[in-house]
Order: C-alpha cells, then structure tokens, then sequence
C-alpha cells in the first residue's frame, strides 16, 4: 500500500496539487489534521480514498483519530495538538498500544519527523503550506508490506529544484568573497 501523508495545510493546496502530480499509484491519502475541509477537497479532486482527523484549528478534540489498516497492520492517525507532541512523544505511543497499532501519523508541530522506538515508528510529514523547520515545506510518503513498513519525508524544494528560479545573488556575493577588504 502506498499512502500519501499530509498535515497541516491550512486551506493552501496549491502545492499539495504540484506534489500530487509527480506522484504514481496512490493507493491512499492520510491528512492528519488543520483543515479537515481541505482533506475533503483532496478526496474529491484526486478521486482517492482519504482519511482524516481534525486538528486544534478545526475544534478537534484530544482523543481524535482513527485507525488505518494496512497488511503491515494498523496505523493511528491523529492531529496531536491535545496529546502534547510538541514535548513529548509518550502519549502518542500510549494511545497507540491501546489501539493495536504499530505506527502513528501526526501534525500539529509542522516539523517533519519519522522516527522508529522500539518497535513503534512515528511520522510526521511536516507542512506543505506553513513549515516551521526551516525547509521549503514537506509530506510524507508510507509504504506498507506485510513484513515492512517505510515511511520517508519528500521536501518541497527538492522536488521542484530544477523549476524554481534562482536569484540574483550576485550582489551578495562578491560582498562575501571580498569581505576581507572592508
């Protein structure tokens, strides 16, 4: 199974459309939350399966998720705003024992992260819309087998390298290069 992971898109999708056409055989979409409405839009507009939970701006509560069942085996889908995960990663791997689940997808903190503790693998695709890692923003991608799991992080800038503009730098630096001389 192939699933496409987003979070936090804020009602900006026209990069989640840029993203979406690279891609090849989704099998599913996972928006972990911070606009529901737009997971919704996507479903309608890429006519794949999409599962999503609300997050805090939405009105979603602490225990929102749901559970995603692949061959690899269940995974918990949440926004995490009301779990803590900007401080600690505990109650995410709570909730997940007590719903059988061997992984956990997550927002909140727009920081993409995968990460596997014994056993239990944590992704968070970060946010295509309003990163807050210093990258050009980001989503996930999640294989499942029935032995396996992979989930990896895509940065926005690196996928569209080769369209972006570079700027006039010039300036800056022959400032850099003869520094020495000021």
């Amino acid at each position: 199974m192939k699933i496409f992971v987003l979070s936090d898109t804020h009602g900006k999708l026209n990069r989640v459309r840029d993203v979406w056409q690279k891609l090849t055989d989704v099998d599913l979409i996972a928006h972990a939350g911070d606009y529901y409405r737009d997971a919704k839009a996507l479903e309608e507009a890429f006519h794949v399966p999409v599962v999503a939970v609300r997050g805090n701006c939405d009105g979603g509560g602490r225990r929102e998720f749901e559970i995603i069942e692949t061959e690899y085996g269940n995974l918990l889908l949440t926004h995490g705003h009301g779990l803590s995960v900007a401080y600690s990663l505990d109650n995410l791997r709570y909730l997940a024992q007590e719903n059988d689940c061997r992984a956990v997808i997550f927002g909140h903190t727009h920081e993409a992260l995968v990460m596997e503790e014994d056993g239990m693998y944590f992704i968070n695709p970060g946010s295509l819309s309003l990163p807050r890692d210093n990258s050009g923003g980001s989503y996930g991608i999640i294989r499942t087998t029935e032995d396996r799991l992979d989930a990896s992080i895509v940065y926005y800038d690196t996928l569209f390298r080769n369209n972006k503009k570079s700027g006039n730098s010039g300036f800056i630096k022959s400032i850099l290069n003869y520094s020495d001389r000021l």
